[in-house]
């Protein structure tokens, strides 16, 4: 097993306030919700809870896919909780957010992949606040339609859905993804609602080369999408997919 290699000087941040991180942990805990910022290991989630943001993830802490790169626990999820939506509300109310970001783990178990949990979500925050803006970063559904359509009907102001990478990496990095799949479901999307700003992101440093960057960069623009996203890969353990 090979050692995490040192990191940059530039990537360290300050010992975040420990009373922020444990009122934001406490005040998710609480509510039984998850945050993508704890489970992916982010390395910026203590800048974000002194903040008083962070990206919350639904449908539990258990992904039914294992990707090489991603730090969130892969398993056997727990039945979905019907009292989520609320318990999102109360927390977006707590913080007073104005713009709320909202994934989640991937779920091959449900028969919408999770598509009614999300709708769901992004409705119960109009119900209490019409003003706030909502991002759902989606999952790819498997490719079905009527549920990349149950996502779409809630109206979310951003919807994403990440390529991740380039086509040769998928079966190395993203073994039960397609990325066929995932250009059909950008295309669909906007074919569908034209009128939802979409996003797209890209992470580099897992052997990707500038020319099949490009060509991925070409096919999200064909797609018609609006933003793309482009980050540097950090190696959240020693177990996971090393910095090429």
């Amino acid at each position: 097993m090979s050692e995490l290699a040192r990191l940059p000087a530039w990537i360290k941040r300050p010992v975040p306030d420990q009373a922020s991180l444990a009122g934001m942990k406490q005040l998710f805990d609480g509510l039984h919700l998850h945050t993508v910022c704890e489970s992916a290991q982010c390395p910026n989630q203590g800048v974000c809870f002194m903040q008083g943001t962070a990206t919350f993830m639904i449908l539990g802490d258990t992904c039914t896919r294992n990707c090489s790169f991603c730090a969130v626990g892969h398993g056997f999820p727990i039945p979905v909780d019907p009292s989520e939506p609320e318990h999102l509300v109360d927390a977006i109310s707590k913080l007073r957010l104005r713009h709320v970001v909202i994934t989640s783990v991937t779920r091959d178990d449900l028969e919408d992949g999770g598509a009614s949990q999300f709708a769901a979500c992004v409705e119960a925050i109009r119900r209490r606040d019409p003003l706030i803006t909502v991002e759902v970063l989606i999952p790819d559904f498997r490719g079905k339609l009527s549920s990349l359509r149950r996502v779409l009907d809630s109206s979310p102001a951003v919807l994403n859905h990440n390529i991740e990478t380039v086509p040769r990496l998928y079966p190395e990095v993203r073994p039960q993804a397609r990325y066929g799949r995932s250009v059909e479901l950008l295309m669909m999307a906007k074919a569908e609602r034209p009128d939802i700003l979409t996003k797209s992101g890209l992470m580099l440093g897992i052997g990707e080369t500038r020319e099949e960057v490009i060509l991925v960069m070409e096919d999200i623009r064909e797609a018609g999408w609006d933003i793309l996203t482009i980050g540097q890969y950090l190696r959240p353990s020693p177990r996971h997919h090393e910095v090429v």
